[in-house]
């Protein structure tokens, strides 16, 4: 377990060969290299380099630009119910830190983001943060390096965003608002991510979701996705927290994913 993504992430990987111990140091590199450049709390970071000059092309790796396509993609596939461009109104509330430029557009669209090879352009002055899909996939690229180093099963989680492979079945619970812990099953050959939706008055809940339904009579729940791969689940739970709660299983399903059981505070 190390501190990385702003929580504590856990990699673990089953068999005790001399080789899986160098795997797990590379799969955390690899969400180090995530975390440099998506974080918008970076102002080094080459999402902050793509806020601070909108409208002009600026140059970016390879997995900066897949990220972008995937957050575009299902930005545009859930009706902007998953918003990258709502960096501005985060700022705007404290939740996210100031960095420039002065002006901005505090909410915009999927549409905002335009992508050639090797480069992207904001078209407007919005703000992008990655924060409700990256994280997802920096979990994804980690089992990556696992496979690839040949460990047959394992898994890696980051606060929240969860996903299993090979052998392996993990027992997964979530905690209430209230402490208490709900059994969601075993998880198998794939990924769950749980957000918190409603009040960001409570203590300890820094993170928000612009555009949040919350639960019933405006109280707080927990939402939880399942789906093949950690960043599609990651972004879904924030397509079910804008969501009205009768339509979340269908929209959720259409778009790849599978809610799981609401726990809904008092």
């Amino acid at each position: 377990m190390r501190p990385l993504l702003g929580t504590f992430v856990e990699i673990g990987v089953d068999g005790c060969e001399a080789s899986a111990q160098s795997a797990i140091n590379d799969a955390f590199a690899s969400i180090g290299v995530i975390e440099a450049l998506m974080s918008f709390q970076n102002p080094d970071s080459e999402i902050s380099r793509l806020n601070r000059y909108p409208g002009e092309w600026q140059p970016l790796s390879r997995l900066s630009l897949r990220v972008l396509r995937l957050a575009r993609a299902i930005g545009i596939a859930s009706q902007n119910r998953f918003n990258c461009t709502v960096g501005g109104q985060l700022v705007s509330w404290g939740a996210l830190p100031d960095h420039g430029p002065t002006a901005r557009v505090d909410v915009g669209s999927p549409l905002d983001i335009e992508l050639r090879s090797g480069a992207a352009r904001l078209r407007r002055a919005v703000r992008v943060t990655l924060d409700g899909i990256a994280k997802g996939f920096a979990v994804d690229r980690a089992i990556e390096v696992l496979q690839r180093r040949g460990v047959a099963s394992g898994w890696v989680n980051a606060g929240g965003d969860l996903r299993v492979y090979g052998d392996r079945a993990l027992d997964v619970s979530r905690r209430g608002l209230d402490g208490t812990l709900e059994g969601l099953g075993c998880l198998r050959n794939g990924a769950v991510s749980t957000s918190f939706v409603g009040d960001y008055a409570e203590p300890g809940l820094p993170a928000r979701i612009v555009g949040a339904v919350g639960g019933k009579d405006g109280a707080g729940e927990m939402v939880t996705v399942l789906a093949s791969s950690a960043w599609r689940a990651d972004a879904l739970t924030k397509v079910a927290g804008t969501c009205a709660q009768g339509a979340r299983d269908q929209l959720v399903a259409s778009l790849g994913g599978t809610m799981l059981g609401l726990n809904t505070a008092a």
